[in-house]
């Protein structure tokens, strides 16, 4: 398929809210501010010499050029905060689009100190407010700062994301001392198609990857597919409660849709064509994972030797790595043994 592309991304220079929200000021009720175009951000390089890689310090990133605003479309917008696990560091990545009857959010941050600085952000483009909450993943990266989200704001999930959360709102043993958990109402069981100020949005079941009721959200008009993270730019595949082989059929199917933008879930987001490219690098990563994971079992290796014995290629040197490594191959052991629920 012959894709048209789409103009680079307009960034919202980071450490520029200020400037944005005095913007706000001066805008009428409704009214979209300007972004600001970049003269700072990461030192300049080509799409051929800048560093594929999830690691903010490998490209040139200082922990204070973030949280990171980019322009995908007229109203498109991207976030991508810093996160930590163990001593890596990478972005989480949430989308929003702003129209004149409100603004649809997919995937919020970890926290609700990040969730709320978001917030902030979206106020310093537009006046309008959150209506629209899409739980593209119910995991608690992207799910454990919804509190801050407006109470009027309808939440939208797949049916197995919202059992994931009202299953983590009740658990026994959750931090009495944990922000409240906001059970999405509006279920996405393949497709919801929304009509907000104008604008369509596609709310999308393309199959099971790594959660199971993984949605995505695409722009039809303006060819955006945020795929949260049934996509992982340059972090190595993760699948505690992954679909391994399904997950490679979800990625096919995005591939094959009409889409000029794809929008990684982690990761940085990067000009249209290196996140196509990137899109068919992580389907590949997968695909690598799988067949590893295929030729030990094939031998007879055990899981846990197998996690000793297995070796990834250029892999090894992708973010999460040495945590998701053992993880993914015990997954794709499940996935073998018939045993995945």
């Amino acid at each position: 398929m012959t894709r048209k592309r789409s103009p680079a991304l307009r960034r919202v220079r980071p450490g520029a809210l200020l400037p944005i929200l005095l913007l706000v000021a001066c805008a009428g009720p409704g009214d979209e501010a300007p972004a600001a175009d970049a003269p700072g951000g990461a030192p300049a390089a080509t799409e051929a010499s800048f560093v594929r890689t999830a690691d903010p310090a490998l490209r040139g990133f200082s922990e204070d050029q973030f949280p990171r605003v980019q322009q995908l479309a007229e109203g498109v917008y991207t976030y991508e905060a810093l996160r930590s696990a163990g001593e890596e560091r990478f972005t989480t990545v949430s989308l929003f689009v702003v129209t004149d009857e409100g603004v649809l959010v997919a995937d919020g941050q970890g926290n609700p100190e990040e969730t709320r600085r978001m917030v902030e952000a979206i106020a310093g483009i537009t006046s309008q407010p959150t209506t629209h909450v899409v739980v593209c993943s119910d995991h608690g990266d992207h799910t454990g700062g919804n509190s801050e989200f407006p109470e009027g704001a309808v939440f939208y999930a797949h049916p197995t994301s919202a059992r994931a959360l009202k299953a983590s709102a009740e658990s026994p043993n959750r931090d009495a001392g944990a922000p409240p958990v906001r059970i999405p109402t509006e279920m996405v069981e393949d497709r919801t198609v929304l009509s907000l100020g104008g604008r369509e949005i596609h709310l999308l079941h393309l199959g099971r990857a790594h959660t199971g009721g993984d949605l995505s959200v695409y722009l039809p008009a303006e060819k955006v597919l945020f795929m949260s993270e049934a996509y992982l730019n340059r972090v190595f595949p993760a699948m505690r409660s992954a679909y391994p082989s399904e997950w490679v059929e979800v990625i096919e199917r995005a591939q094959a849709m009409d889409v000029d933008v794809y929008v990684p879930g982690h990761g940085f987001v990067e000009t249209p064509a290196v996140l196509e490219e990137e899109l068919e690098e992580y389907r590949r990563a997968m695909e690598a994972v799988i067949a590893e994971a295929t030729r030990l079992h094939a031998a007879g290796v055990g899981v846990e030797e197998a996690v000793e014995q297995a070796s990834f290629g250029e892999l090894e040197s992708w973010t999460l790595r040495s945590s998701q490594g053992p993880i993914a191959l015990r997954r794709v052991y499940l996935e073998l043994a018939g045993e995945l629920p």
